[in-house]
């Protein structure tokens, strides 16, 4: 498609957009008295309107009917997580008894570590990309400390080359290469907080697969977001929040995804709790953790439904479109928002550059702008012009047109904004 930078043909594609009813079934910001334009979707998902009626179907259950809504609320509480399990399936392409909504993000890398970080002789090490999520190293670089291990020595970071801001598959691999018997894991984040790169979690697999090496995916900026085959890609395990593209709310229930190679190896080790226990004897009240099979054997504690009934509300907005026609609006967003940048910096490095791979397979809804100088006080600007971005340290601010409710006239106005704020 041959883009126009003109107010017009932005509102051209927002009139073609088969998606353009989804906005409606959301809360938009105000800023100022107006809409904003919001364009953080990959640090809090917007509102959907359904929201408060879900949650005060619960609160009425709740007022109605006490303890008895366990059994009998409109949604019984006992099996309130299973709601979930066709929904997510389908977004992380895995079989149901591969996933379960539970507990948050950090909360639920670090059970998996458990499982899943096995150092035994010289395989001790943890394979990452370079600058992790700090909250996620954080979990890396204590769980190294459990086992008695150095850090310094166990965690292997694949850096850009020199001169780049994305890894290169090939690097990638070859480094798995490289370490190959060393390596006791290999933890990346299918989509980077930073760049936005989508790594090619296929390959990343096969390689992992071919040194007989656990893999693992943290999906807080990938699911929602790109297409995922977990399943077929041989992912060992995999968790994500649901406040991001998922937009259940701040702090929202997290989830996980065990692949069924796993389902039945009750000798993996595991922190347990009664939720994981197998349902037929959870309340005999036994002594012994008998483990369910797949996922749900991982939880501990019964279901938060408050928190729940937000990400129920998000689902089922899912539940109508497709991620293959997301992927599409999506990277026709990026697209055009690369373009209008590009066109209004006539592609010189003068005040602002895209460090988000140029390569649409490779990138997700973000697009990470590095500036040159000055670039806390253009965000600054930008702010009180209504856009609801995000800025990052040193220099970066992070653009997320998400498909459910952006429209290719927030694209355009970003872009006019941030250039005339330079």
């Amino acid at each position: 498609m041959k883009f126009e930078n003109t107010l017009a043909f932005a509102r051209q594609l927002d009139k073609q957009d088969t998606l353009k009813s989804f906005r409606k079934l959301f809360h938009i910001p105000k800023v100022n008295g107006k809409d904003a334009i919001y364009l953080c979707g990959n640090s809090l998902g917007l509102q959907p309107k359904s929201v408060q009626r879900h949650i005060q179907q619960e609160l009425t259950d709740w007022a109605n009917l006490g303890v008895e809504g366990h059994l009998h609320a409109k949604h019984p509480w006992l099996s309130y997580h299973k709601l979930f399990t066709k929904s997510l399936a389908k977004l992380v392409g895995a079989k149901r008894h591969e996933v379960v909504a539970m507990n948050q993000l950090t909360v639920n890398l670090n059970l998996l570590l458990v499982s899943f970080y096995q150092p035994k002789g010289k395989r001790n090490k943890i394979l990452i990309q370079g600058n992790e999520f700090p909250s996620d190293y954080y979990a890396f670089e204590q769980q190294v400390k459990f086992h008695g291990l150095d850090p310094k020595e166990c965690i292997i970071e694949v850096m850009p080359r020199e001169g780049e801001y994305n890894l290169r598959t090939e690097d990638i691999v070859a480094k798995i290469k490289q370490h190959k018997h060393e390596l006791a894991l290999v933890m990346f984040s299918a989509v980077n907080y930073y760049t936005g790169q989508f790594f090619e979690v296929k390959k990343i697999g096969e390689a992992c697969c071919k040194y007989k090496i656990t893999f693992g995916l943290d999906l807080a900026h990938a699911i929602g977001n790109v297409p995922l085959k977990l399943h077929e890609w041989n992912v060992d395990f995999a968790t994500w929040c649901s406040y991001k593209y998922l937009n259940s709310g701040p702090g929202g229930v997290s989830g996980v995804f065990i692949h069924e190679h796993h389902a039945d190896n009750f000798s993996l080790p595991r922190f347990a709790g009664w939720w994981g226990n197998e349902e037929k004897t959870r309340f005999k009240m036994e002594k012994h953790f008998v483990p369910q099979r797949g996922a749900e054997g991982w939880q501990l504690s019964n279901a938060p439904i408050l928190s729940m009934a937000a990400h129920k509300a998000s689902l089922e907005i899912f539940d109508q479109v497709s991620i293959r026609d997301l992927r599409r609006k999506s990277e026709l967003l990026t697209g055009y928002l690369d373009f209008l940048l590009a066109s209004n910096t006539k592609g010189e490095f003068t005040h602002y550059r895209v460090i988000t791979p140029a390569n649409k397979a490779h990138r997700g809804c973000q697009l990470s702008i590095q500036t040159s100088h000055n670039g806390k006080n253009i965000f600054d600007k930008i702010v009180k012009c209504g856009i609801i971005a995000d800025w990052r340290e040193p220099d970066v601010i992070r653009i997320a047109p998400v498909p459910l409710y952006n429209s290719f006239e927030d694209v355009y106005r970003f872009a006019q904004i941030l250039a005339n704020s330079c």
